[in-house]
């Protein structure tokens, strides 16, 4: 027989009742919950007292900040950087069995349509690339593509949500929150996730701020716009009324009140986040214009990146702008190509060729230059540099208007820098480049592996909101090993 302690074998020895035996059980289970709640409150008033302060990852990793180079719209892979040499011999022929509805004009469904764009080996890895990208085609050393990418989703807002925050409707944290969350900022006057968009008038992404929005988690670690008109980001200059005694008196005042309501609530990180962007701003007032000071480059960096070319100044700005930034300490950058839909963007419905000749025109010496740059100043092996949109397009003809409808079955990314293995490809689409085929790489998948190469662990880095841990990944997700340094 099992020898079982005595107060275990004969309860009354011990409990005089068994209304004292649930008591003092129970008491017992409360103090360990109460436990629980004190270790989770402590680490959450450890970060609330500066949640932007840099933090070490879960381990050790070589990149330290993130350039996310997104071509709004959904560039053509079979167009870029996917070659199709079957596309080619199946010019105009019809594509049996396929479904209408797969991409968004169910009514324009046309035959399989060869790239107008001539593709050449480049570089020693012998990477077949399109004359779309004649400076970009001199750096496939550097890079480790993605070829069997695919996403769940053929409209461009939730394509857009999903790929930047693992979920194809609003309300989730993106990627730079994310990453910001787990990792803070070595920059203590810049704001630690910067996004830019198209300054051309042409508009904003579908689904606008949400894609780059903290979602439930605390709003520091949402991203921070850069006005396209005017001066980047409002009220970086004091007003010459006020002294900067009378301007730090004002913002100790708003901390005093603040601290009052988060005493009150202390629950609510937002009390936190609200009097760290107070102080934020009031830095970078001094910070910000240094860093968005282009005149401070040498005539030959400006020359390299295209400012002087009118066809790419903007992006040439943009994209030397993000190197100014993660220079300066800056975690998070998104840039993005093209505005709203259609012709102002990479969304080529209309003339394929048109419309990516000249997106592409405007950002291939800049992403080049980006690159070179980063190398030259010792910041590539620490910066990842990702290039890449929403989701792929159609091998097929968009009848009537010699373009290419959405496709989210099969969409080509591209990464550099930052621990990752250049002058590699990893998967593969089918022969026409219309579904991944070869080693299928989810958006799980592929947030999974930006954080891995930032040093975080996609399992472990968690948020508790409405009683459940959530992460990027949501419940699924496995780190691309194959393209890793």
């Amino acid at each position: 027989m099992l020898d079982l302690p005595r107060w275990f074998a004969s309860p009354k020895a011990a409990y005089p009742s068994r209304r004292a035996f649930l008591s003092r059980a129970g008491g017992g289970f409360g103090v360990l919950a109460l436990a629980d709640l004190l270790r989770a409150e402590e680490k959450s008033t450890a970060r609330a007292e500066d949640p932007l302060a840099a933090k070490k990852p879960h381990f050790e990793a070589k990149a330290k900040s993130v350039i996310w180079l997104f071509m709004n719209g959904g560039p053509s892979q079979v167009d870029t950087w996917d070659y199709k040499p079957e596309l080619e011999k199946r010019d105009g022929q019809e594509l049996k069995g396929f479904d209408p509805n797969t991409g968004f004009f169910t009514g324009q469904v046309g035959p399989l349509m060869k790239s107008p764009f001539k593709f050449a080996k480049h570089g020693q890895c012998g990477k077949m690339v399109s004359d779309l990208f004649p400076h970009m085609a001199k750096h496939v050393d550097k890079m480790a593509f993605v070829h069997s990418l695919w996403s769940d989703s053929n409209n461009h807002s939730p394509a857009l949500f999903k790929m930047n925050t693992g979920m194809a409707r609003m309300g989730f944290p993106c990627v730079g929150s994310w990453v910001t969350y787990g990792m803070g900022s070595e920059s203590r006057n810049l704001p630690a996730f910067c996004v830019m968009y198209d300054t051309l008038g042409r508009g904003i992404p579908k689904g606008h701020s949400l894609n780059w929005g903290a979602g439930f988690l605390p709003t520091v670690y949402q991203g921070t716009a850069f006005k396209p008109q005017g001066d980047p980001i409002d009220n970086l200059t004091r007003p010459t009324d006020i002294t900067p005694e009378r301007q730090r008196g004002q913002l100790d005042l708003l901390a005093k009140l603040n601290q009052k309501g988060a005493d009150k609530h202390p629950g609510e990180a937002d009390w936190t986040a609200r009097v760290e962007s107070y102080e934020l701003a009031y830095r970078m007032q001094m910070a910000a214009p240094d860093a968005l000071d282009l005149s401070k480059e040498t005539e030959e960096t400006k020359k390299l990146y295209g400012i002087d070319n009118p066809k790419a100044t903007h992006f040439a700005k943009q994209c030397l702008i993000a190197r100014r930034l993660v220079e300066k300490g800056v975690r998070f950058v998104q840039v993005y190509s093209g505005g709203m839909e259609n012709d102002l963007s990479w969304d080529g419905h209309n003339d394929i060729a048109k419309n990516h000749g000249g997106f592409a025109k405007e950002t291939d010496q800049p992403i080049a230059a980006l690159l070179e740059d980063l190398a030259r100043k010792g910041l590539l092996d620490s910066t990842l540099v990702i290039w890449g949109g929403e989701f792929g397009r159609l091998p097929i003809v968009q009848k009537g208007n010699n373009g290419r409808d959405h496709n989210p079955h099969a969409i080509t990314y591209w990464m550099a820098g930052g621990g990752v293995k250049g002058g590699t490809s990893y998967g593969a689409s089918d022969e026409i480049g219309f579904k991944a085929a070869e080693n299928r790489v989810s958006v799980n998948d592929f947030h999974a592996t930006v954080l891995h190469l930032m040093g975080l662990d996609h399992k472990k880095l968690t948020y508790r909101y409405n009683g459940r841990d959530f992460r990027l990944t949501d419940v699924a997700g496995t780190v691309v090993k194959d393209i890793l340094a």
